[in-house]
């Protein structure tokens, strides 16, 4: 590692101060204790911090004495440990500081002792000591990063595994909920949303930055990954809205995303996650867009029997949904209106900017298609349940040559 060799009375100051080890780590240790707070806060015991300064130390003072290689099991070991206990690493590397000052004091102070050429080798020798707490610093410092890279991946996986438990669920138990949400950081009762994000390029997340944009909004999310897509369970604050949770979302997202209703438990993940599923699947595909499916009965009819719902919807409308783009559009949207407003054709053209006979001669064009008049109530009932069906799951409109019959 060095290519000059230690100079013989560095060696014998280092030798001397080896004898005199246990005393230095006691006195450095004392020193790392009053200046910094995370080992004041015995959140590093005592013993446990002597027990390393001393392998240290004596790993820098024998390569001081004779040459041999520079051992950094020492500070691997203790960059490892201190990441484990989440000791901050700006302070690991300060008691390193603070260690190599303590030492160089020593040998300092034991050169001036012995007279003015051991200081003078001394001095000569100070770049290659500080060279040494540049080794020691590196060496900490990676192996403290890695440590804390396992931990995370460590954490992402039982983190996975809980999401897992609880998507694939319902969990067994109500211990068990308690127990997961207690994991995972979460309350068991509180506001919930699901979420389920494509993924549009093989091994990059499929909304980069989101964890940044939730801290801000105070959110708590854990994830799952699994082939095309990621799922997110999302703890949001309580008696809140969660719009800016969904406007999170929708900034970071890249591809198509599902969200949730709102649920209250997380005992009822499972169910969310089938709403979330269909509401990604109900974007068209390419989008780089955010839905979430209300939690009505109609959409839970729907979710139930998709190709029923389809088949309803095609004998209502079949004749509509054949139209050309534009015609088709156009009576879709003056229908809403129109049973928005009441039936009222006024109130629906003022919705539309449009006049009232407009909206009548197109309810009439309507009327055509349907299978009886627009004073039927059981017409009507037909229509508004053909009409949200579409709203709420928009693909359907690709469909149009499902079968009438059944």
């Amino acid at each position: 590692m060095y290519e000059t060799p230690l100079n013989p009375i560095v060696s014998g100051l280092a030798k001397t101060l080896t004898t005199r080890l246990d005393a230095l780590v006691t006195a450095l240790a004392d020193v790392i204790v009053g200046e910094i707070e995370n080992y004041a806060a015995e959140e590093v015991k005592l013993d446990d911090l002597k027990t390393h300064l001393r392998h240290n130390i004596s790993g820098m003072l024998a390569h001081l004495t004779d040459g041999g290689p520079l051992d950094l099991s020492g500070p691997v070991e203790t960059g490892q440990l201190r990441a484990l206990q989440g000791v901050p690493l700006p302070e690991v590397l300060r008691a390193y500081r603070l260690g190599y000052t303590c030492v160089w004091d020593q040998l300092l102070a034991e050169a001036s002792r012995v007279g003015a050429d051991a200081q003078a080798a001394l001095l000569e020798s100070a770049t290659r000591i500080w060279e040494m707490s540049d080794s020691h610093a590196t060496a900490v410092t990676t192996a403290y990063r890695d440590a804390v890279a396992e931990r995370l991946v460590e954490t992402d996986r039982r983190r996975s595994a809980l999401v897992a438990a609880l998507v694939d669920g319902p969990p067994s138990g109500s211990d068990t909920v308690w127990e997961i949400a207690r994991m995972l950081g979460f309350p068991h009762q509180g506001t919930f949303l699901l979420v389920v994000a494509e993924t549009v390029t093989s091994g990059d997340p499929p909304m980069p930055g989101l964890d940044a944009k939730f801290r801000a909004v105070d959110v708590g999310s854990a994830w799952r990954a699994q082939p095309g897509f990621e799922l997110g369970v999302l703890s949001c604050p309580r008696r809140r809205s969660v719009e800016p949770v969904l406007d999170a979302v929708r900034a970071a997202a890249t591809g198509r995303v599902g969200v949730s209703p709102v649920y209250d438990r997380l005992d009822q993940t499972s169910r969310a996650l089938r709403y979330a599923h269909v509401a990604l699947e109900s974007l068209p595909p390419g989008a780089a867009a955010v839905r979430q499916l209300d939690d009505t009965p109609l959409t839970e009819l729907v979710m139930n029997n998709l190709e029923t719902t389809q088949r309803a919807v095609h004998r209502i409308l079949g004749g509509v949904l054949s139209l050309p783009d534009d015609d088709r559009t156009t009576l879709l949207a003056t229908a809403r209106a129109w049973l928005e407003a009441h039936g009222s054709a006024a109130d629906a053209g003022r919705a539309l900017y449009c006049h009232a006979n407009t909206v009548r001669y197109r309810m009439h064009r309507l009327e055509e298609f349907l299978r009886g008049p627009l004073d039927d109530p059981k017409i009507i009932a037909e229509l508004s349940m053909a009409l949200d069906a579409l709203g709420t799951f928009p693909t359907m409109l690709e469909l149009r040559h499902v079968p009438h019959g059944g």
